[in-house]
């Protein structure tokens, strides 16, 4: 994990210099894991986040917010009893763990004036927020109340004297000699890894940080601590302390790395990362817009995934009866187009009654069907007469002549929600805000498929629709991409222009692409790159020539009674792609 103690440290130093002095004005819980305290110091407002969550723990200064719920959490009511108003005194860390202790002055229930601390604790899965009362040190509430039944070692519940998480032997490593280094290594396991060896033993210090210290000191990561020699250990102790050196004068330069070709956030700190010479670096003055940029992504993805599991399971369950559903179908017609056997069996009976004997189960019966007057054997059912016989079959061959007329109906209906529903699933991957998970839910519901169980919340609840991808083309044209039916329905039927470009993947599901035309030819390159964004963001992703039909907006059509996202069209051309990151990547993004 990145962030560690030595990001923390870099964190408590911005808001020294930011919002020590401020004055909190507002505080919201907008997740249940999740704080949100507006600050105002010195004419400059300030948005502190503070989070929880197992997956994603942090805190940092942020430019985002979220929807509030209808109502206020009774932690976030708490904490505006005790701190809204309140002043921030000082904010320390304690050691060089991921903790952030926050004072705060403000009047207690009496009118009286008390320092507070709010404590957040960012160590993963046991990540707490809490409020303690400073000169007593009780704990007064948490964000996560833990009992005893979840942990025996520390509970943490409003009444109880607050006590630090247990270091496990752990160093600080701010104040660690060679000596002291040396002593930690003698009594260390002998086949543990080196950069294990750092992370484990000393507080704060994260595998990325203790790849970094081997690195430094030329000393190979996987080597276990007895195959270290004297000179190794004397490399690492200097190089080990050479950081500890940067992190007490506070030198800082907070950064994220980036993978040259796919694009992707390798990692970030505050140190620099030799371990990543090479890479894209991307500066920035402020920790906090360096996480506040990294998490926004990392936690929305991850809320979304939680969020629409549920989604997912009733979606992809629908999908699979309808799948199995079509194969019976088509088993039925393929079964219904033996009509005209039965058909004819009726005529050679029929034709050839007087020649039939009442009681046989069987006939051969010369068929003046084909050329050579063959003889076909026909089943006879030996209680009915001869025309009972042939009037049985013509109600056979009648039946089944209207159950494939219905079943070629129901057959298109069924492979027409089979593709509605692999595009549900599609727009769910494509989800980059929780806004537009919510826009699929709303449209599940209306369609029957999902239960509105907030249906009075949602009628109070005002939203602004979500907003498609936007790129602009090597050529300066630009290029929209729906990341669901709604923005694929508003793109093609209302956005786009008549002579615009439209593109979506050759018989598969995917998203909607739009290319404003203008007043000028839309150039190749053009086509190949809106081609290359309509494969990508559909079903065939990670497959190769893919088929891309594109045509102008003028001949797309919605049939009456489709579905969202369905549409139909004419007069295309098909170009073939192979979507890769890569080339996504070099398409330059814009905002709508």
């Amino acid at each position: 994990m990145s962030f560690d103690g030595i990001v923390t440290n870099a964190l408590v130093k911005e808001f020294k210099e930011t919002i020590v002095g401020g004055k909190i004005n507002k505080i919201y819980q907008q997740e249940k894991d999740e704080i949100l305290i507006h600050i105002h110091n010195l004419g400059n407002n300030y948005k502190l986040l503070l989070s929880a969550s197992s997956n994603n723990p942090r805190a940092y200064l942020t430019n985002y917010s979220k929807q509030n719920p209808s109502s206020p959490p009774m932690f976030c009511m708490f904490l505006r009893k005790q701190l809204q108003g309140g002043i921030i005194l000082d904010i320390n860390q304690y050691e060089l763990d991921r903790i952030i202790i926050i004072d705060i002055e403000s009047l207690d229930e009496m009118g009286d004036i008390s320092t507070k601390q709010l404590i957040i604790e960012i160590m993963g899965k046991h990540s707490n927020i809490i409020l303690i009362d400073k000169s007593s040190k009780i704990i007064l509430d948490s964000i996560k109340r833990v009992t005893e039944n979840i942990s025996r070692v520390r509970q943490v519940l409003p009444g109880l004297k607050y006590q630090y998480p247990p270091s496990k032997d752990k160093l600080n490593p701010l104040h660690v000699d060679f000596n002291t280094f040396l002593n930690k290594l003698e009594k260390s396991t002998k086949n543990l890894q080196v950069f294990k060896f750092l992370y484990r033993n000393f507080i704060g210090l994260s595998p990325l940080i203790s790849k970094e210290i081997c690195y430094r000191a030329h000393v190979d990561e996987r080597l276990t601590i007895n195959a270290l020699t004297k000179l190794d250990v004397k490399k690492l102790y200097s190089s080990f302390n050479s950081i500890m050196n940067d992190v007490l004068e506070k030198n800082f330069s907070p950064h994220f790395i980036k993978n040259n070709k796919t694009n992707e956030i390798l990692g970030f700190h505050v140190l620099n990362l030799n371990q990543y010479e090479g890479m894209y670096k991307i500066s920035n003055k402020s920790i906090s817009a360096i996480l506040d940029n990294y998490y926004h992504k990392k936690d929305t993805i991850d809320r979304i995934k939680q969020k629409s599991l549920s989604i997912r399971k009733t979606i992809q369950t629908k999908l699979e009866r309808d799948l199995n559903k079509l194969a019976k179908q088509k088993q039925e017609l393929l079964d219904s187009k033996k009509k005209e056997k039965y058909k004819m069996y009726g005529d050679l009976i029929s034709a050839n009654i007087y020649k039939i004997d009442r009681g046989i189960d069987n006939i051969n019966l010369k068929n003046f069907y084909t050329e050579n007057l063959e003889l076909i054997n026909i089943p006879l059912d030996p209680k009915l007469s001869p025309p009972q016989n042939a009037q049985k079959y013509y109600k056979k061959y009648t039946k089944l002549k209207n159950a494939s007329k219905l079943l070629e109906k129901e057959i298109s209906k069924t492979e027409n929600e089979i593709k509605y529903l692999e595009n549900v699933l599609l727009s769910i991957e494509n989800c980059t805000e929780i806004e537009e998970l919510d826009e699929i839910k709303e449209e599940l519901i209306k369609e029957g498929y999902l239960r509105d169980r907030n249906r009075k919340k949602r009628k109070n609840k005002k939203q602004n629709p979500s907003k498609p991808y936007h790129f602009i083309s090597s050529d300066g044209l630009h290029i929209y991409v729906g990341k669901n039916n709604r923005q694929n329905d508003y793109l093609t039927l209302r956005f786009a222009n008549k002579e615009d470009i439209w593109l979506h993947t050759k018989d598969i599901p995917g998203s909607h692409v739009i290319i404003r035309k203008g007043n000028t030819e839309v150039p190749q390159n053009t086509l190949y790159e809106a081609a290359i964004l309509a494969a990508f963001y559909s079903k065939a992703k990670n497959s190769e020539n893919v088929a891309v039909d594109y045509t102008k907006k003028k001949y797309v059509k919605k049939p009456n009674g489709a579905k969202p996202g369905m549409v139909i069209y004419e007069q295309n051309s098909t170009i073939y792609v192979t979507p890769k990151i890569e080339e996504i990547s070099k398409i330059k993004k814009a905002e709508i």
